[in-house]
């Protein structure tokens, strides 16, 4: 890559950095002010703390039915003969997936009134498609494939994920102070084993390397952008790249060695819905985050255009509901590790998108 190309990316990829930071319309709780973000160093390969082994107790969700439930009638989308479909995005264990989704569906179902089915993409771009078909017309969509849907099919985002933050230990991460603390949006980190000799990017040169799929925000979209303006071109510097299929993939490959490294989100390796330190129990002290991006927004739900306000309205309130209620934060905090869910603009997106396009991805352009 020229120089001049190399000072292009760069650019490009701190106007993204500054750009990714979406201000939403609901209220959120007042992070502490984090610090200006200093140069990447190297990472220290510090074990992480251990993630809790001993699951909560379950406490039962309250689904009471909500006082302003709409009324459908037979043939209309959440009617007995024509449920409505939530997708969701397989960025993670399929079976846990589809076990939380259904317990999020099922609570649905008895606050609002209306009969609810759901389904897990095959891909994440399979997601997009269902709604874009109407063949599912609530989507539990990733970020970058929100952006690909409003584009295409003109969804519709209704809600924001708000999680915890999450800050890799044994990586002088610079919001390190907002940890544990509610935030809307998250990071990407790029893992490797911790003597595999790799504390850079410029290491990655000739090794195997992880992505989670293209669609992936965290896991692909802004990682290649990263990697460019760093001088890496994927397509030729790597010997080989993997399509992992999911986050938790990634992380797996990378600790059994079939990849010298990968991108997920953080921290994937003490995600307490992916639980991977039960299976690997040393995975903390394996893999290593030697690399972090900036802040990126978070997922959410979305609707698709021809969906009933009223119906659209009541799926929100009773995920609010669901976000205040003890029982339903433990459901909620099995899918996709969320722990609350807020009202958004419709507009939430559209600072991130402008960004990527300004850095060369414009997903108008990738879905024609």
């Amino acid at each position: 890559m020229s120089k001049a190309k190399r000072i292009l990316f760069l650019c490009l990829a701190i106007m993204l950095i500054a750009s990714v930071a979406v201000t939403a319309c609901a209220p959120v709780p007042t992070p502490t002010e984090a610090p200006a973000a200093p140069a990447q160093p190297a990472a220290t390969a510090v074990p992480p703390t251990k993630a809790p082994t001993v699951a909560p107790t379950p406490i039962p969700a309250k689904c009471d039915k909500l006082a302003d439930a709409p009324t459908v009638k037979a043939g209309e989308w959440g009617s007995p003969d024509k449920p409505l479909v939530i997708t969701y995005v397989p960025s993670g264990d399929t079976g846990k997936i589809t076990k939380a989704g259904t317990a999020i569906a099922d609570c649905l179902s008895k606050m609002t009134g209306l009969t609810i089915k759901i389904e897990v993409g095959t891909s994440m771009g399979g997601s997009i498609e269902a709604m874009g078909a109407q063949k599912a017309q609530i989507g539990f969509l990733n970020t970058f494939s929100v952006l690909l849907a409003i584009a295409k099919y003109q969804v519709i985002p209704g809600m924001a994920v708000v999680r915890k933050y999450a800050t890799p230990d044994g990586y002088p991460d610079p919001d390190a102070a907002l940890k544990g603390i509610p935030q809307d949006f998250y990071k990407a980190e790029f893992l490797t084993k911790t003597d595999s000799g790799i504390n850079t990017l410029a290491d990655l040169k000739g090794k195997t390397f992880c992505f989670v799929e293209p669609n992936s925000t965290s896991g692909y979209v802004v990682p290649n952008i990263i990697l460019k303006s760093n001088g890496i071109d994927p397509e030729k510097d790597f010997k080989n790249v993997v399509m992992a299929g999911g986050h938790d993939k990634v992380a797996i490959s990378v600790y059994k060695g079939d990849c010298d490294a990968g991108v997920t989100f953080v921290d994937t390796r003490t995600d307490t819905s992916y639980k991977l330190y039960e299976t690997y129990k040393d995975s903390g002290t394996v893999l290593k985050v030697f690399f972090l991006s900036e802040r990126l927004p978070n997922d959410g739900i979305q609707y698709i255009k021809q969906l009933d306000p009223k119906v659209q309205a009541a799926i929100t309130a009773g995920l609010v509901a669901m976000s205040a209620d003890p029982g339903g934060k433990q459901i909620l905090k099995a899918l996709y590790n969320v722990d609350l869910y807020k009202k958004i603009d419709p507009t939430y997106y559209d600072a991130f998108a402008a960004a990527l396009k300004k850095a060369g991805v414009d997903p108008v352009t990738l879905v024609k």
